[in-house]
């Protein structure tokens, strides 16, 4: 009997170990793929490190872009002011000339109206002209010096206008 108890206590030892040799097999295999895991897991840190880098860099980018933009929108915007006074300033004096032109035609229908041509009186010759000098050319640009050169232009053919006809009605 004592020989059959060594026996069993040898296959159950037999057993055990089998057990304990599978069982550190698969523990062996899980250690692998955790070091396994562990590389990649390293890897993804390097990698989430670098592109933290790179992504830091590209906002310290922006922000020069932007404060760049800001800058230039800025200029844009105080020149665009500029021009708008240019302009507002031009058309006030566009609507000046055009009061003085509506003030000489009228002066001149209330002459034509008020001087009786003689029925068989030959009428004089007219004055010559004066010599009409042209302007000088003025090259066009977006801030309206065309647009001022020629209100300067229609005041100067208004005062020539009202010379004639304060002389004609003298």
């Amino acid at each position: 009997m004592s020989l059959l108890v060594t026996l069993l206590a040898d296959v159950l030892v037999a057993v055990l170990l089998m057990a304990t040799i599978v069982t550190s097999l698969r523990l062996s295999r899980r250690i692998a793929q955790l070091k396994g895991d562990e590389a990649a897991l390293r890897q993804t840190i390097g990698d989430l490190m670098v592109a933290t880098s790179n992504a830091e860099r590209a906002i310290v980018g922006l922000r020069g872009a932007l404060a760049e933009g800001d800058r230039t929108l800025a200029e844009r915007l105080g020149t665009a002011e500029r021009y708008a006074t240019d302009i507002a300033a031009q058309v006030q004096a566009g609507e000046g000339v055009i009061a003085r032109i509506g003030a000489i035609v009228a002066e001149f229908r209330s002459a034509a109206q008020i001087q009786p041509r003689a029925a068989f009186r030959p009428e004089p010759a007219p004055e010559p002209a004066p010599p009409v000098v042209a302007a000088p050319a003025i090259p066009e640009s977006p801030n309206g010096e065309r647009l001022g050169a020629a209100a300067a232009a229609a005041l100067a053919m208004s005062e020539r206008a009202l010379s004639r006809i304060r002389s004609r009605a003298a």
